[in-house]
């Protein structure tokens, strides 16, 4: 992993097309690629900050930094004595609106849905609340599950007003994706997570035992001028995700 990391650090060091003149930006982005490309595992153990900072001619202050930064995004672990590594759960940072598939992809993970659902109809009364809509109002309503390779992750329902995303056959993978298309994407979202046991339904679309635990989510996407573009539902597998809040006094 050591010589991938290397070669990845100089070819983004010679690029003049995408050059970083940042040196602990431009190790952040090697070691993001170098996951992303399956030349490390989760779970194996990235070399230490003096063997790096050694092969790259770097200080230990800049591999430090760099490493930091994507500890804090979930792509790595650090723990007391032992190391760091790259994340074997996955680790959801709560202080950044990413999409399901940016964070998988980040991981070298290959995102897919499994669609019950793309439709358009006349907004139920919950629904109105949650977006902001009058009744009578279309949205397109999406209702899938989200695997990462073939292992499924969480189960997700989505409403997104019609007049936003006309179409939801327009969703392939990434919501975001698609509503990025129309310059919709949200800016910012506010969250509710509380702790759950998966029913036998659920259970079973997740590939767990009825019980389980697992997280449920309520996701309110919001434009930048307040409209509301997004209402998400998920049931996400406890034994396998993370959310991660960093937490500051006044």
């Amino acid at each position: 992993m050591q010589n991938a990391l290397a070669e990845e650090y100089r070819r983004l060091s010679r690029d003049t097309t995408t050059h970083q003149p940042l040196a602990y930006l431009r190790l952040r982005r090697a070691i993001r690629n170098v996951i992303q490309h399956r030349d490390i595992e989760p779970g194996q153990t990235l070399p230490s900050e003096r063997d790096l900072s050694q092969v790259l001619g770097l200080s230990r202050v800049t591999v430090r930094k760099a490493i930091s930064g994507l500890v804090e995004e979930g792509l790595l672990t650090q723990r007391h004595g032992a190391g760091t590594f790259v994340a074997e759960r996955i680790i959801k940072p709560m202080s950044r609106l990413t999409s399901f598939t940016e964070d998988l992809r980040a991981r070298g993970l290959h995102p897919r849905s499994e669609f019950f659902e793309r439709s358009v109809g006349e907004v139920t009364p919950e629904e109105s609340m949650a977006l902001n809509l009058s009744p009578g109002v279309l949205v397109a309503r999406l209702h899938r599950v989200r695997y990462a390779e073939d292992e499924p992750l969480a189960i997700e329902r989505t409403v997104v007003p019609a007049s936003i995303l006309p179409d939801p056959h327009e969703v392939h993978d990434s919501l975001y994706e698609a509503l990025g298309k129309y310059d919709c994407r949200p800016v910012r979202a506010l969250q509710r997570l509380r702790a759950v046991l998966l029913g036998a339904r659920q259970a079973r679309l997740l590939h767990v035992t009825a019980g389980s635990a697992g997280l449920h989510i309520e996701r309110r996407g919001f434009l930048d001028d307040g409209r509301v573009v997004e209402f998400t539902t998920s049931w996400y597998r406890g034994d396998i995700y993370d959310f991660v809040a960093e937490l500051q006094t006044d």
